[in-house]
C-alpha cells in the first residue's frame, strides 16, 4: 500500500494577501470615524475663519471696511495699507526691536530654566523642596499681582526706556523651570554617574550631556517663550517711552488709531505682519513641539 504525500501549496510572488486584513476584505471607515472627521473640519474651518477675515480685510480700505464690515472678499484690493506700514511708519525699526527682544529672552529662557531644571531634578541640596514649590506657586501667581513692584525695581535700577529693562525681567519663567525639570528626570541617573566618575564637573555633565537629549524640550520651551515675549504688549507700552525702542505690538496700537476713529486696514495689515513670524516659527518646529509636550506629560 502506497501513500501519496501532499505538496503543499506553491505560492506566488504578488500574490500574497495582506497579513493586516482578510483577502478580498477593503478597508471600510465607520460612520463614528466620518463623523469625527467632518465635526474636525468644521472646527478647524471655524477657527481658520477670523484669520482669514483678518487677511482679507488688509487689502481693502478704510471706506470700504465702514461701507461693509460683514464682507469677505475686497470689491477693490489695495497695497495702501501695507505700503504706509513700510514707508510711513518704518516698521523695519520696530520689527527689529521685538526680534531682538524675543531672540535674547528665549536665549535666556533656554540656558536658565535648563540649568535650574537640571539642578531641581539631579542635585540634592538643602532647601531643594522649598525651592521647587517656590517654583510651582510663581505659577500660580498672575503676572498683574508682580507688574507694579517690577516696574519699581527696573526704575530703581535706571533701565526704563532701554533693552535690559524690556528683556531682564523675562530672562527665566517658572513654567520653563518646571517644564525642563519634568524631561531631565527621565534622563538616565547611570549616564551622570558614569560622568562624574570619569571626573566630570557638574557644568560639564550638564552642556555635554544632559542638555543635547533635552532638543524637543528646549523646542518647546523655545515656542512659548517666542509667543509670549512676541505678543508682550503691556510691558513694552510701559518701559519703551521713545519710538526707537517701541515693539510691533506697541507700534501697531499707537499708530493705527486716528484722529476720530480707528483705522482698521492699517489695524489689519498690521496683525498680519505681527502674526506671520509667529506661523512660520510655529510651522517649522512644530514636530519638536508635540514631542516636547509629550515627553514632559503637559496636557
Amino acid at each position: 500500500m502506497t501513500t501519496t504525500l501532499s505538496r503543499p501549496p506553491v505560492r506566488r510572488p504578488g500574490k500574497n494577501p495582506r497579513p493586516d486584513r482578510e483577502p478580498g476584505r477593503r478597508s471600510t471607515v465607520s460612520r463614528g470615524q466620518w463623523l469625527t472627521y467632518v465635526l474636525l473640519v468644521v472646527a478647524v474651518c471655524l477657527t481658520l475663519m477670523p484669520f482669514a477675515w483678518m487677511v482679507l480685510g488688509s487689502f481693502k480700505s478704510q471706506g470700504e471696511i465702514l461701507r461693509d464690515p460683514d464682507g469677505w472678499l475686497p470689491r477693490s484690493p489695495t497695497l495702501g495699507n501695507y505700503r504706509f506700514w513700510f514707508s510711513g511708519l518704518h516698521i523695519g525699526s520696530y520689527f527689529e526691536n521685538s526680534l531682538l527682544v524675543a531672540l535674547v529672552t528665549v536665549a535666556g529662557n533656554l540656558v536658565f530654566c535648563s540649568m535650574v531644571g537640571y539642578v531641581l531634578a539631579k542635585l540634592e541640596f538643602p532647601g531643594k523642596r522649598t525651592l521647587f514649590l517656590l517654583v510651582m506657586t510663581m505659577l500660580m501667581v498672575p503676572g498683574t499681582v508682580t507688574f507694579v513692584p517690577l516696574f519699581v525695581l527696573v526704575g530703581k535700577l535706571h533701565m526704563i526706556n532701554t533693552y535690559p529693562g524690556l528683556i531682564l525681567p523675562y530672562l527665566a519663567s517658572p513654567l520653563g523651570v518646571f517644564l525642563m525639570r519634568q524631561f531631565i528626570r527621565s534622563v538616565p541617573d547611570s549616564l551622570i554617574e558614569a560622568a562624574r566618575i570619569d571626573g566630570a564637573g557638574e557644568l560639564r555633565i550638564f552642556a555635554r550631556i544632559v542638555l543635547p537629549l533635552c532638543g524637543p524640550p528646549l523646542a518647546t520651551l523655545g515656542i512659548l517663550t517666542f509667543l509670549s515675549s512676541w505678543n508682550n504688549f503691556l510691558w513694552p507700552l510701559v518701559v519703551a517711552q521713545s519710538q526707537d525702542k517701541y515693539t510691533l505690538p506697541v507700534a501697531l496700537s499707537l499708530y493705527s488709531t486716528g484722529p476720530q476713529a480707528a483705522q482698521y486696514g492699517l489695524l489689519l495689515a498690521g496683525s498680519v505682519m505681527v502674526i506671520t513670524p509667529i506661523v512660520l516659527v510655529f510651522v517649522l518646529l512644530q514636530r519638536w513641539f508635540v514631542q516636547g509636550l509629550a515627553a514632559t506629560g503637559i496636557k
